[in-house]
C-alpha cells in the first residue's frame, strides 16, 4: 500500500508549497510553532477553494495541555460544527480529564456533533496516560483515526507503541507523528507497517518587512519579531522521495 503523506500547515502559502512538495493531505492550523490551535474558517476557505487535496482541520482552543475549560467546550463544539457544514473531510481534536485520561463524556459530544464528518484523535493521545486502555476506548467510542508518535517526541522511539497499535487497530487509521526524518523511514515502516505520516517540517525565514523599527512594541517574547516560520518543501519533498522509494 502506498504510504500517505499528510502535511500540518498555518498559512495558505505553505498549503501550496506543501502541495507543490508532494503532500497527500492536509491539516490546518494556527499557530504550529506553539503546537497548533484552532485555525479561522476563511482559512480553511481559501485552502478549499484553490486546492484539491482532503482537508483535516485541528480543534483545539488553546496552546499547551488538552483540558479544557466549560466555555472552551463550548467553543470547540461550535468550531466542529462549523467546519462540518463548510465540509471539511475530518476534525483532529481530543481532550482529557486532569488526571490524564480521556474525556469520554465531552468527546462523545463532539462525535455526535461532527455527524458524517471523520473525527481523528489527535496529539492528546501522546499524553494520556494508559495509551492502549486509552486507544480501545476511542475506537469504541467511534474515532475514525488516531494521531501518534508512540508517546515520544521521535516517532522512531515510539515505534514498539505504534506497531501493536497498528495490529490492532480494526480499521481505525493511524497517522504517524513526531520528528520523522526521511532516512528512518524504511526501516521504521518495516517494523511497524504503518501507511499515513503526518508533520509539519517548518523551518525559519526572514520576514519581508523593509522597514523595522529599533524599539519594537509588540515584540515575542523570543524576540524573533522578524522571523517566520514557513513548510520546508525540501523536507516535505524528501520525506516524499523516501516514501515513494521504499
Amino acid at each position: 500500500m502506498k504510504a500517505v503523506l499528510e502535511v500540518c500547515v498555518d498559512t495558505v502559502d505553505s498549503a501550496f508549497e506543501a502541495q507543490r512538495a508532494g503532500a497527500d493531505r492536509l491539516v490546518l492550523c494556527s499557530g504550529l510553532v506553539l503546537g497548533g490551535t484552532t485555525p479561522n474558517i476563511n482559512f480553511y476557505y481559501e485552502v478549499r477553494n484553490h486546492l484539491d487535496l482532503p482537508i483535516s482541520v485541528l480543534v483545539k482552543p488553546h496552546f499547551g495541555d488538552h483540558c479544557c475549560s466549560p466555555a472552551e467546550f463550548e467553543m470547540m463544539k461550535d468550531d466542529i460544527a462549523l467546519f462540518r457544514d463548510a465540509g471539511a473531510d475530518a476534525v483532529q481534536t481530543g481532550i482529557l480529564t486532569p488526571d490524564g485520561a480521556l474525556d469520554v463524556l465531552r468527546m462523545d459530544e463532539l462525535i455526535v456533533l461532527a455527524q458524517e464528518m471523520k473525527m481523528v484523535l489527535g496529539r492528546a493521545f501522546d499524553e494520556c496516560r494508559e495509551p492502549e486502555e486509552a486507544f480501545q476506548r476511542a475506537k469504541m467510542m467511534g474515532f475514525g483515526g488516531l494521531v501518534t508518535s508512540g508517546q515520544c517526541r521521535r516517532s522512531y522511539d515510539g515505534r514498539s507503541l505504534i506497531a501493536r497499535l497498528l495490529l490492532n487497530a480494526d480499521g481505525m487509521e493511524i497517522a504517524v507523528a513526531g520528528e520523522m526524518e526521511p532516512h528512518e523511514f524504511a526501516a521504521f515502516r518495516r517494523v511497524t507497517a504503518a501507511s499515513v505520516y503526518q508533520g509539519n517540517w517548518l523551518k525559519k525565514a526572514d520576514s519581508p518587512m523593509q522597514y523595522r523599527k529599533k524599539r519594537r512594541l509588540l515584540e515575542p517574547a523570543d524576540g524573533q519579531n522578524y522571523t517566520v516560520w514557513q513548510t520546508d518543501t525540501q523536507k516535505i519533498a524528501a520525506m516524499r522521495a523516501a516514501m515513494d522509494g521504499e
